[in-house]
């Protein structure tokens, strides 16, 4: 019977000293989608995907990947084969040639796949005699993602992995990814602050923050749960506070009053109607507004 989550984690901790980084961490990711992982700085991203990874054991909770234990060694090494990870440093032996470090790297997956590396060679122009240390921030990149999309992995785990990379070379990774998983059904774990490249590509948003996921659902779910509701008055907004359900952020500004929501926009603008206001506009919201309110409201 196929696993029901790519990745299941529930209620996962890390404590380093007395350091909460992740307090009560709770992600589930279904096969075969892409999952646009998010949060500010410190948030407790890269605590994660190291225990996703084996690399550190959790203080207390659940990490399973493919319904292999995360912190048991045996299923850790499983998990690892099974799993393609690039990191942000993009980590490559600089005294190989491409050529080298792709037979290297091969050796160790019984399930590396030629034609994807012959393809990804050609698709990203690589040059199998060129020298790493030569490589372009962006070539680099790509190297990295042949190695891990070649080694026939079920989930990529990726970390930032344009970071640096100019709009084109950014763009031209981005549906190599695309392109990748619709081909190969995997799941792809992807953590990046470039909002607009989650927006382009994921399907589902998991947006944690201190530790703890605080937005978790589908990409289009999300974008029609969240409304922007404006109202213009003729005369400075009131100092309202709304019982409606759901309301992530209220702003006065002179004669507007600004509200963010998520779900119940008609019940608000029910319990808004009263105050008379000239003019009522619902607007939809971009992720990255979804983000930031989510990040800096109180949770």
């Amino acid at each position: 019977m196929a696993d029901a989550w790519a990745i299941d984690v529930v209620d996962l901790r890390k404590t380093y000293g007395e350091v909460e980084a992740l307090r009560g961490l709770t992600v589930r990711v279904p096969p075969g989608s892409i999952c646009g992982f998010l949060g500010r700085n410190g948030a407790g991203k890269t605590t994660t995907i190291k225990v996703l990874l084996g690399m550190t054991r959790p203080t207390g909770g659940t990490a399973r990947i493919f319904g292999l234990a995360a912190d048991r060694p045996e299923d850790s090494v499983r998990i690892r084969q099974r799993t393609g990870f690039v990191s942000e440093e993009k980590d490559l032996y600089d005294v190989m040639t491409v050529d080298q470090i792709i037979r290297f790297t091969a050796r160790f997956y019984p399930g590396w796949q030629k034609e994807l590396e012959d393809r990804y060679v050609r698709a990203f122009e690589l040059s199998r005699d060129r020298q790493i240390r030569d490589l372009s921030r962006g070539m680099r990149t790509k190297l990295a993602l042949l190695l891990a999309f070649s080694r026939g992995a079920d989930l990529l785990i990726l970390d930032e992995p344009t970071s640096g990379l100019d709009p084109a070379a950014t763009e031209e990774v981005l549906q190599a990814l695309v392109s990748h998983v619709a081909s190969r059904e995997v799941t792809v774990f992807l953590s990046s602050h470039h909002l607009n490249q989650i927006e382009q590509v994921a399907d589902r948003v998991v947006i944690i923050d201190r530790g703890q996921a605080i937005v978790d659902g589908g990409l289009e779910d999300l974008r029609d749960s969240y409304r922007r509701v404006q109202l213009v008055f003729d005369t400075p907004a009131p100092d309202v506070t709304p019982r409606a359900p759901g309301i992530v952020s209220t702003e006065r500004r002179g004669r507007v009053l600004t509200m963010m929501c998520r779900a119940g926009v008609e019940e608000l603008l029910a319990e808004l109607r009263p105050l008379n206001a000239a003019a009522v506009e619902v607007m939809p919201v971009s992720l990255k507004e979804i983000f930031l309110e989510s990040v800096n409201g109180d949770h």
